[in-house]
Order: C-alpha cells, then structure tokens, then sequence
C-alpha cells in the first residue's frame, strides 16, 4: 500500500478590537514560504456533498483600493489559466480573458 504524503499550508490572521483583519501571514513549506505577510487573500473549496463552493476572503485594513483592483484582475486571469487547464474548453477561456481584458481597461490598470 502506498504511503500517504500530507503538505500542510497555514493561515494566520492577526484582528483589530473590531475582529478587522490587521495583518495576514502565510505558510506554505513544501513552496518554501514561512509566515510571509500578505495584504489580501480569496480561499475556496469545493464542498462535493453540497455541489457548492464555500470561501473565505480578507483583506487587511490597510490595503490600498488600487492595489485590491490589481489583485482582483490578477485573480480572474489565474481563474481563467486555470479554468482553461482544468477543462480544456478554449472557447470559454477566451471569453473569460476577453473578459480580464475588458475588467482592466474599464479601471485603467492597463
């Protein structure tokens, strides 16, 4: 029987009084990443039983509004290279690039 290999990746968020995300840390060793700090993050998992994804999104108090525009075109074009390795479905990706590309110009990152 095959020996199960586990990898563990740690999240840690430091609250203000109000329970605010003041600072996010990350850990993932086998990346090679120990308690690197990060302003934003967006976790989802997929819930098999339910057919439905369950997430988690913070982002600290002081991350700057330019900055989460950034990061949230960053996000949709990694959701389209993945969507795109996970299915094959060219026609799609492109749509959802198309779509990245239209998000950009709209907020003038590009």
């Amino acid at each position: 029987m095959a020996k199960t290999i586990q990898s563990k990746i740690e999240l840690n968020v430091e609250l203000d009084e109000n329970r605010v995300p003041e600072k996010l840390f990350w850990t993932a060793q086998d990346g090679g990443i120990t308690n690197a700090e990060a302003k934003a993050m967006m976790l989802s998992v997929w819930d098999d039983k339910a057919k439905e994804m369950l997430r988690i999104d913070l982002w600290t108090k002081d991350m700057p509004v330019d900055d989460m525009k950034i990061f949230f075109h960053q996000t949709l074009v990694a959701m389209a290279n993945t969507f795109n390795r996970a299915t094959q479905d060219e026609k799609m990706t492109a749509t959802m690039k198309d779509f990245c590309d239209y998000f950009a110009e709209k907020l003038e990152l590009k």
